[in-house]
């Protein structure tokens, strides 16, 4: 079995290589006129589509108000879920849900590291 820090070192200089080659890339892009052409199009085009947008919403504002209410509930049934299912493991019992077709579902646990 590989060495932890092993491994992380080598995620790590992967990341560097990754950063360089993007880097390297976003300066090619930038070079080109043509590139430069067809993003300043782009800007244009999303702008009408934000102002076309917010027209619509605009019309349909408690439908909105609704819509981040939902948001707000699935943002925290989700949280719930994750630590019940997360108790129901540490107690050993056995953690799965199905939904309304009887297709089955658990739950997938993993690891991150934070820089302390």
């Amino acid at each position: 079995m590989q060495d932890l820090q092993e491994v992380f070192n080598r995620i790590k200089e992967s990341q560097k290589k990754q950063k360089d080659i993007n880097s390297i890339y976003k300066d090619a892009l930038e070079g080109s006129q043509s590139y430069q052409e067809t993003n300043d199009k782009l800007k244009a085009l999303r702008e009408k589509k934000k102002s076309i947008e917010g027209s619509i919403r605009a019309d349909f504002g408690s439908e909105f108000t609704k819509l981040e209410g939902i948001k707000i509930d699935l943002k925290t049934d989700r949280e719930l879920m994750s630590d019940i299912a997360m108790s129901q493991l540490m107690k050993g019992q056995t953690v799965e849900v199905k939904d309304e077709y009887e297709n089955d579902y658990e739950p997938i646990f993993s690891v991150k590291f934070k820089k302390t």
